[in-house]
């Protein structure tokens, strides 16, 4: 089987290498000249929760040729148009396209892959790219061990591709077949707009996000109302991580304190991460804000449900890209207004 992997940033140098040390070939496919040299160049190595240097085969786009079978979708929801058609060329008629970006991305890749070729998952762990041919693992081997894939057919047909996709992924981690994609995917918006929109709002990592009480809170908030739309959209959250992620809609929201132990719970293991929206501000670039927190306000404003925490993610993130600047930690005083009804379970 050929197998491509395209957008080799953090979490694809990661994959790639693992896929490469498994036994299952893969190239490596990025816009960034100096990393594809350095992956060719050094291998591709992974440090943080491990320490790894891998031979690796990396190409531009513009060095593809051929056609692929299997190819995995890694690059920003924000370059799929471009991305997708110039990979068109590079498929047959039986070749299949997993998405793991982040969000609900499967509609757009199928608009223009075909939804026959499409299936999609979700990733369980994350990473930090340090520079050209390195990339550091910010969420602990045991999660990437247990937890790394969930992937599943846009139907929830159990169809034998999904073995050979798994076959791949299974290098890096456990990886579920699933019967209900969309369920995990609302689960992974979850994951990827409370902390994720609040490290990249606040400028900071997963773990300073949950020592403040007043973030902490937000993220129980960002968390509600992601479910409730999710809901409204007739779908249920699928467990992840072994948790169950119903366990996120707040009876009231006297009732947040409740699910904070929980949070902690999933969240810890991330502590060192930074969301790849603000590592993508860092480096001056357009986020997926749109993607993540924002599909969760738009799906809102469609079944007419308030959105208000995720609304002032999208605002704080989007101001920060607008001027190419980067966020910090007082921008926390721009959820006061939020938070004043709450004031009394912030002790």
């Amino acid at each position: 089987m050929r197998a491509a992997l395209i957008g080799a940033g953090s979490l694809g140098t990661i994959i790639g290498a693992l896929m490469a040390r498994g036994g299952r070939p893969v190239d490596l496919i990025d816009s960034n000249r100096e990393h594809v040299d350095a992956l060719n160049r050094k291998g591709a190595q992974i440090i943080g929760e491990m320490d790894l240097k891998v031979p690796v085969r990396a190409l531009h786009p513009d060095a593809m040729s051929g056609q692929y079978d299997l190819v995995f979708l890694l690059s920003k929801q924000t370059a799929n148009q471009a991305v997708l058609s110039h990979l068109l060329p590079f498929l047959h008629g039986d070749s299949i396209v997993c998405t793991l970006q982040n969000g609900i991305p499967e509609p757009s890749v199928a608009a223009v892959v075909g939804l026959e070729r499409t299936i999609g998952g979700a990733v369980g762990f994350g990473a930090t790219w340090i520079g050209p041919g390195v990339s550091r693992l910010t969420t602990t081997a045991e999660v990437v061990q247990k937890f790394a894939f969930e992937i599943g057919e846009l139907d929830g047909v159990m169809r034998p591709r999904l073995g050979a996709v798994q076959d791949y992924l299974a290098c890096v981690g456990r990886t579920a077949l699933l019967d209900d994609l969309m369920g995990i995917r609302w689960s992974k918006v979850l994951m990827n707009a409370t902390f994720s929109g609040m490290s990249a709002a606040l400028g900071c990592t997963f773990g300073e996000v949950m020592d403040d009480p007043r973030a902490l809170l937000c993220v129980a908030f960002i968390a509600d109302e992601t479910v409730r739309v999710a809901h409204a959209a007739g779908h249920r959250m699928a467990e992840m991580q072994g948790e169950d992620f119903e366990r996120f809609a707040l009876a009231a929201p006297a009732s947040a304190p409740e699910v904070l132990p929980l949070i902690r719970k999933i969240w810890s293991q991330h502590r060192q991460l930074r969301a790849s929206m603000l590592q993508d501000l860092e480096k001056g670039r357009d986020t997926e804000i749109h993607f993540i927190n924002g599909i969760v306000c738009k799906t809102g404003r469609e079944y007419g449900l308030a959105t208000p925490f995720n609304d002032r993610v999208v605002e704080l993130v989007g101001e920060a890209q607008a001027v190419r600047g980067v966020p910090d930690f007082s921008n926390i005083d721009r959820f006061e207004d939020l938070l004043r009804p709450h004031r009394a379970l912030l002790g």
